[in-house]
């Protein structure tokens, strides 16, 4: 009797982990609104990252403009589509994409009437000299809503 409980248990806790490991542990391509999955874009080898949106044409690209004295400095760009509102506290986000490293904000300066840009240096790790960043648009603490790829860099 106690042997019947046990290997029932174990089925359910096997079937349970599967459903819903699944759903935590795997990546089934779509997004909550069954968008398609966003196609990565790496801005430093395969830049700059261009985009079509309801409001117009989205244009992302990053440079490298040397070695400072915190590592390697990038000059990121961004030109949005031309309508009548702009961005105010327009931010570029920087998250850790192959190591999670915190969030550090990016202000981008008005340059234009639709282009802005930012020179920022990115943190690196001293655990892996390779780490992927990613590049999240926000307009104050919202993300911009419907960017279709990923914003990715290497740091040097």
């Amino acid at each position: 009797m106690l042997r019947a409980i046990a290997v029932t248990g174990l089925i359910l806790a096997v079937v349970v982990a599967g459903v819903f490991g699944w759903r935590l542990l795997g990546d089934t391509g779509e997004t909550s609104g069954g968008e398609s999955q966003t196609v990565q874009c790496d801005l430093l080898e395969s830049g700059p990252c261009q985009w079509s949106s309801g409001t117009g044409d989205w244009r992302v690209a990053l440079n490298t403009t040397g070695d400072g004295a915190q590592g390697t400095e990038y000059q990121l760009t961004v030109a949005t589509p031309e309508r009548p509102e702009r961005p105010e506290r327009f931010l570029a986000v920087l998250r850790g994409e192959s190591m999670y490293m915190g969030e550090y904000p990016v202000p981008l300066g008005k340059q234009s009437e639709n282009q802005y840009s930012a020179r920022f240096t990115a943190p690196f790790c001293t655990v892996d000299g390779k780490m992927t960043w990613r590049i999240d648009l926000q307009q104050g603490q919202e993300p911009i809503e419907n960017i279709p790829v990923k914003l990715v860099f290497q740091a040097k």
